[in-house]
């Protein structure tokens, strides 16, 4: 325990000098032009600093782009706390799942060279998929609607030495989670058929195409492919906090290192590493059309699917986190809970913020991050305004400034999923409490919807209240006797209840 506290020590004296002294310019690179005043730049600065702070994050790079150039770039924090190594521009971070964003750029490539069509059934392109996975569209696949089982329930664990081969044949030998187009399900199968697919119409493995279709055209140095198994220059090593080790629960929690594990056949989802920098460069090669020949071909990559009853998806082609609103739409995506970006096609702007902390979740201060670039950007966004409220009058509120800004503008309500998601990361990031408060919130604003209560109950089980649980996770059965989540913890509760 005394050598833990020494490290603990060692590394937050590391940080908070990191902090105060700043890397927010590093050597050899000339200062950048902004497009805001100094005061805002330096508000800017502070409001990052305090979302480090905060978020208990060592190391972040940050970038904006408008007008297609990169009008800032700065490094804050520690990128190695092992050895006090401090974040350069050139440090390089995991994205996770960001990496689907690339996907979709790669799928709309052969879209546009009219090998591929989005409306097909992906049985037309690979051959030998059981017979329920065939009339699954390449859009469908896209957009996380097609039903089918996670390949990731068969790779379970870090470390497990199983084949690409046996991981196949065990995730087809498993049934469909739900009809295709009738429910969303985040699942890295639909990525992975995806990647078979480039694989098929290039002639050589996805991440060759990736690397000579978008990295070296953007000029993206510092970006590839790998994960912990990997030795990869100027890389950053992830962290999280931990609240249990060794089965015990922790007086406190410990920052831990974080192990990535991203099998070849499935990095089409996840597996790919990058700087702010390189990410920049990226999303101004696509404005530019150097990835992509035709706005068409952007605004379909930018369009939300449709489930079968006709209404939209929450995610676009190959892009999770979206702002489909009247105003100021954005498109980008989060990965790991550790890296996000989002562009603003309308507002010519783009803020990525990159992170070596899992469960920092940069995706609650994008939009304000944005602010300081176009102040109408986190006014058009409920969320963010939600958000702002909250950290001065606390989640305990949260019905009521909801209700506040409803009558101020009936157009600043929060869907369902953004104030689910949100909860969710809290309750994750231990804040449980405050999670329950957005949890009720999301009730009172779709009380007809069996997942509010679904996660109600689930917020209710967190903190320990069996009888609130029970009783909600009964109210989502009524009206979606389907949900399994809800039979399986009754079943647990109500075995609880009787011991």
């Amino acid at each position: 325990m005394i050598v833990n506290k020494l490290i603990t020590l060692a590394c937050s004296v590391a940080f908070l000098l990191q902090l105060t002294t700043g890397f927010g310019q590093q050597k050899g690179v000339s200062k950048q032009k902004t497009s805001i005043t100094q005061k805002s730049a330096d508000a800017l600065d502070q409001f990052l600093r305090n979302e480090m702070s905060q978020r208990r994050i060592p190391g972040m790079q940050v970038a904006v782009v408008q007008g297609g150039k990169v009008v800032l770039l700065k490094s804050y924090g520690i990128a190695n706390l092992q050895d006090s190594v401090p974040v350069t521009n050139q440090s390089v971070f995991s994205i996770n799942s960001c990496t689907k964003t690339f996907t979709g750029v790669a799928i709309m490539q052969l879209v546009e060279e009219g090998k591929l069509d989005l409306g097909a059934p992906v049985s037309r392109y690979l051959d030998g998929l059981p017979e329920s996975w065939q009339p699954i569209t390449i859009r469908q696949l896209l957009t996380h609607v097609s039903g089918l089982p996670d390949v990731l329930r068969v790779l379970g664990t870090p470390g497990q030495d199983i084949s690409e081969e046996t991981a196949w044949a065990k995730t087809r030998a498993m049934p469909m989670d739900f009809p295709t187009g009738e429910q969303f399900s985040y699942n890295q199968t639909n990525y992975a058929l995806l990647g078979k697919i480039i694989d098929k119409f290039s002639g050589k493995p996805f991440a060759n195409v990736f690397s000579e279709r978008q990295f070296q055209v953007a000029g993206m140095p510092n970006t590839g492919f790998g994960d912990s198994r990997d030795v990869i220059p100027h890389k950053a090593p992830s962290y999280r906090y931990i609240y249990r080790l060794d089965g015990q629960a922790l007086s406190e929690p410990k920052l831990s290192p974080s192990y990535e594990e991203f099998p070849a056949f499935r990095r089409t989802a996840s597996g790919m590493n990058s700087t702010a920098e390189d990410l920049a460069r990226w999303i101004i090669a696509l404005q530019q059309g150097k990835l992509l020949r035709t706005k068409a071909a952007i605004d379909t990559m930018w369009t939300a699917g449709k489930y079968n009853n006709g209404s939209p998806t929450q995610w676009a082609l190959g892009w999770g986190f979206t702002k489909f609103r009247a105003s100021h739409k954005a498109v980008g995506m989060t990965g790991g809970g550790r890296s996000a970006f989002l562009v603003y096609p309308n507002d010519d702007l783009a803020v990525i913020v990159l992170t070596n902390l899992a469960g920092s979740f940069p995706e609650d201060f994008m939009e304000e991050l944005a602010g300081y670039y176009n102040p109408a950007i986190p006014l058009a966004d409920p969320i963010t305004n939600l958000r702002i409220q909250l950290r001065k009058r606390g989640f305990g509120q949260a019905i009521a400034v909801t209700d506040e800004m409803k009558k101020q503008n009936p157009d600043l309500q929060p869907t369902e999923t953004e104030v689910n998601d949100w909860a969710y990361r809290l309750m994750s990031n231990g804040k449980p409490e405050e999670a329950l408060e957005l949890f009720k919130l999301n009730v009172s604003l779709y009380s007809k919807s069996w997942n509010a209560y679904d996660s109600l109950a689930e917020g209710y089980e967190r903190i320990g209240d069996r009888t609130l649980a029970i009783e909600n996770y009964k109210r989502s059965l009524v009206m979606n006797p389907d949900n399994t989540n809800a039979v399986g913890h009754l079943k647990k509760l109500e075995k609880a209840a009787t011991n």
